[in-house]
């Protein structure tokens, strides 16, 4: 993790889904555009969607994470889907990716993609990181870039927010037979912060 970010990084569970629900919400509610799932989907929503997504990452495969500060506030999340299916059981979708806006600048989103592919490496069956990011979303778009994923495709109109369509770019990360996850740390860690 960079030497800025006084965040802790940890895995999620079923005991932080008050929390994480609303760190959730918030992300949604201020930030539309960057997600899929809508604020007024996920409101609705009983809390026992909530501890049903973290007790499934929980026992893994795939993880929910989050940052924490130094008075354990949750300041940031990103997550880690594995398929089920066997013949897609190589490939994992990097989603829910946010911190919050005061806690920005540290270096947090960083730490959160790196422990993010870490996980990814650890599983041993994973071949390569997804994700998806809203075009225009610029700082999101140089950080991925720098921790190594790539551009394969663009979807015109992924989504559709208050009227406005909006295209998402299609971004991997390849991970080496081998790459372990001092390898991973390494090779972000000598990479410029966005």
């Amino acid at each position: 993790m960079s030497g800025d970010s006084e965040a802790a990084i940890r895995r999620l569970g079923v005991a932080d889904a008050e929390r994480y629900r609303a760190f959730r919400l918030t992300a949604l509610r201020d930030s539309p555009s960057a997600f899929t799932s809508s604020h007024e989907e996920e409101r609705d929503k009983p809390i026992a969607a909530t501890v049903r997504r973290l007790a499934e990452a929980e026992h893994g495969p795939g993880a929910l994470l989050g940052a924490f500060d130094e008075d354990g506030e949750l300041v940031g999340t990103a997550g880690l889907r594995v398929p089920g299916r066997r013949q897609e059981r190589h490939k994992a979708t990097l989603f829910g990716m946010a911190v919050a806006p005061a806690a920005g600048g540290r270096g947090i989103g960083r730490a959160l993609v790196a422990r993010t592919l870490e996980v990814a490496c650890e599983d041993g069956e994973l071949r390569q990181v997804l994700l998806t990011v809203s075009e225009g979303n610029e700082a999101a778009i140089r950080l991925y870039t720098s921790c190594g994923f790539e551009v394969w495709g663009r979807e015109p109109q992924a989504v559709v927010v208050n009227g406005q369509a909006v295209t998402k770019l299609h971004m991997v990360r390849m991970l080496g037979t081998h790459q372990s996850r001092t390898a991973i740390s390494a090779s972000m860690s000598a990479s410029e912060k966005p």
